[in-house]
Order: structure tokens, then sequence, then C-alpha cells
């Protein structure tokens, strides 16, 4: 069901475009094991931006798109092509099937994306909007995926309220970050006191309490990361 047409459109345009110095000083910034093409963000965007668009490569299924999503991702030979990807799945032709059934794949992407460049978009910028529009049916998958044995998939659960300002489920935020409290990884640290420190704008009251509730469970990283702004 793929777009193969526009999956080899991808890899060749980005492949084009490439720059080999500033792919060697991406990956080793990033410390990442799969190479870089040496594009920048503003650059790959506008790479992107007449292919993702383009009526030619229109996608008529939900089936069609995730399976081409799925091919540019796992069968990814540089970090753009990833990145690639995660641009695929917020475009705006294919917002009807942002919903819950998108979830397991994005739950994919973080597992084996399992690094923050491309975690953290899946977070806040693709589970978060639909944890938004359907709670009741997503909190609960949010709720599993705290808990669950995935180090990445715990950052996701934490970091899915970061843009939800005032709509945040402090319910879920507090269900997210409590049986994580004692991890000692550096990820899920940051990510707590990041979702804390984001909240803290909308109701710096709560985030004061909830600091104050975690005690010295909560790491100092986290606890930094949630008062800076308060």
């Amino acid at each position: 069901m793929a777009r193969h047409d526009l999956v080899t459109e991808i890899r060749e345009v980005l492949a084009a475009a490439g720059d080999p110095e500033r792919a060697r000083a991406q990956q080793a910034y990033m410390k990442s094991p799969m190479p870089f093409h040496g594009i920048g963000a503003p650059a790959l965007k506008a790479l992107l931006r007449p292919l993702l668009a383009d009526p030619a490569y229109r996608m008529g299924s939900r089936e069609e798109w995730e399976a081409t999503v799925r091919e540019l991702w796992d069968g990814a030979t540089h970090r753009e092509e990833r990145y690639a990807a995660l641009a695929l799945t917020g475009h705006r032709t294919c917002r009807a099937w942002q919903d819950p059934q998108a979830l397991p794949l994005y739950k994919h992407l973080a597992t084996t994306g399992a690094w923050w460049d491309l975690v953290d978009p899946v977070a806040s910028d693709r589970v978060g909007p639909i944890l938004l529009r359907f709670p009741e049916e997503v909190a609960p998958v949010v709720r599993r995926w705290a808990v669950g044995d995935d180090l990445w998939l715990r950052r996701t659960a934490i970091l899915s309220q970061l843009k939800a300002r005032e709509r945040t489920d402090t319910g879920l935020l507090h269900d997210c970050i409590e049986p994580n409290l004692d991890d000692a990884s550096f990820w899920i640290r940051k990510a707590i006191g990041w979702a804390l420190r984001s909240y803290a704008r909308s109701d710096p009251a709560w985030v004061r309490a909830e600091v104050a509730r975690c005690g010295s469970r909560l790491s100092g990283l986290s606890r930094r990361e949630a008062l800076k702004h308060l």
C-alpha cells in the first residue's frame, strides 16, 4: 500500500542536497549511529514542502499513509529520512488520520526512534493533539505507556501534554510523573521537569504543590527544570 514513488523521490532529493562536512558535525552532535545527509532544518522543510503538497503523491487512505510513513522510517539510511517521515505524519493532507487509530504508529516511531530528536516531536506534536481531541480514548493508553518497560515510550507519555497549556489534564500528568520519579535516567528526569515547567506557565500554584508533594523523590534536575521560571 505504500507510495514507493514518494519514498523514492524524497530519498533522492535529500541525497542530492547533502553536505558531507555538515553531515559529520550533525552526526557527532546527535550521537547518532545513523548518518546524516547534512541538511539543516529550514532547508529540509523547504525541500519537503513541494513533495508533500504535490497532488501526484496524495494518499487516499489511512493504510496508504501509514505504510508510506513506515517504509520511509523503517528503511531510512540517513536521519533526515526519519525527519521526513515525521513531517509526513503531520502534513495537512493527512489530518483526517490524526485520531486514536494512529497511536500504534506513533508508538512504533517512539520506540524505534529511541532518541530525543525523534521522540519529542512524536510526543508533543502528534500524540498530544490526539489526546486533546479524544481524551477518554487516549488517556488510558498514555497511562499504560507511562508505566511500561520502554524508556522512550514513558518519555512520550510524560511529554504528551507539553503544549496543552490550560487544557492539561493534571490527573493524567500526575499519573505519568508518579511512577517515574525513581527512574535514574537523565531522559526521564529531564522530561518530568520539562513537563512541569511547561504547565507552570498556566498554573504555577499546581506545579509548586506537585513539586512539594514529590519531595525528595523528585530529582534535582527535575526540580530545577520545574521551578526554572517560578
